[in-house]
């Protein structure tokens, strides 16, 4: 068989990830089926719903399909994971506006005394500042890949797939809580800024996949030392996860910088058309000569 049918047919199985998958898959669709039943005149848009499952499934592809199964072989197979998590998933969930679904399907009691409160808290007003979720996001990049953390995680196996992938999407999750449409917070970024934001990301992401590109030892003994079933040899496997860095994140980041300026635009749109109606609205009236 061949490297890429060894690839396509490995995949691999862990029960609480999977189990976890399921579970919010039909937290989501059971709070759609609530919204639905409650508001039969404003139903959930059918595009949310798809993002977000959208999101779930590409979730199990690359952490329990052929790619989870030779995370831990190949440093390209990692870096797919990491492109995938912080740069695809976790825009995709939030595109689904899920917190914005909590908050419709909730009870007025339940919106009041625990979804607002916590939309509110002094923490997710800290976490929601463009600037933190910037740090943050470029922080986990670079700090797990050049330090002591990604190869550590290597060599305990629960590290790997639970805290590294966790923390991955969790700082996605905040970084692009406040730059994407959809999502309820104490505070509403400017399109000009979202679209700074994620332009400026760039920087980080493809200076450290230049950099593991580039580079011309092993960054991690632990691909080193061990059997590879097929593939490249652990320097030129290195290089390649670079490259994917490099030029994924370029491809990917444009797409979200892309639909910034666009509601950049609309929004200056808007803006121009009530200034125009306010305008209008004190001109005095014209009146026709007989």
């Amino acid at each position: 068989m061949s490297a890429v049918g060894t690839v396509l047919g490995s995949w691999t199985f862990e029960p609480v990830l999977a189990l976890g998958l399921v579970g919010t898959a039909v937290a989501y669709l059971a709070g759609v089926r609530r919204v639905d039943a409650r508001h039969p005149d404003r139903p959930w848009e059918s595009r949310r719903t798809a993002s977000f499952l959208g999101g779930l499934a590409l979730c199990w592809l690359v952490l329990l399909g052929p790619i989870g199964a030779f995370d831990d072989v190949f440093f390209w197979a990692h870096m797919v994971q990491h492109l995938a998590l912080m740069m695809l998933i976790a825009p995709l969930l939030l595109l689904g506006s899920p917190v914005l679904l909590v908050l419709r399907a909730s009870s007025p009691a339940v919106r009041r005394n625990w979804v607002l409160p916590v939309l509110r808290s002094r923490a997710l007003t800290t976490l929601t500042r463009p600037l933190v979720g910037w740090l943050l996001f470029a922080g986990v990049l670079v700090g797990t890949h050049f330090s002591p953390f990604y190869e550590f995680s290597l060599e305990h196996p629960l590290v790997h797939e639970y805290a590294e992938h966790s923390l991955y999407l969790g700082v996605a999750l905040v970084y692009y809580y406040p730059l994407l449409p959809g999502n309820p917070g104490p505070r509403k970024v400017p399109y000009n800024l979202r679209a700074l934001s994620l332009f400026s990301m760039m920087f980080p992401e493809t200076l450290s996949g230049f950099f593991l590109y580039a580079t011309t030892h092993v960054l991690y003994p632990y691909y080193s030392h061990i059997q590879r079933p097929f593939g490249p040899g652990p320097l030129v496997d290195q290089q390649l996860g670079g490259a994917l860095m490099w030029g994924g994140s370029m491809i990917v980041d444009s797409l979200w910088v892309t639909l910034a300026v666009l509601g950049w635009l609309r929004s200056e749109g808007r803006l121009a058309a009530r200034i125009d109606l306010d305008t209008m609205s004190r001109l005095p009236a014209v009146r026709s000569r007989p």
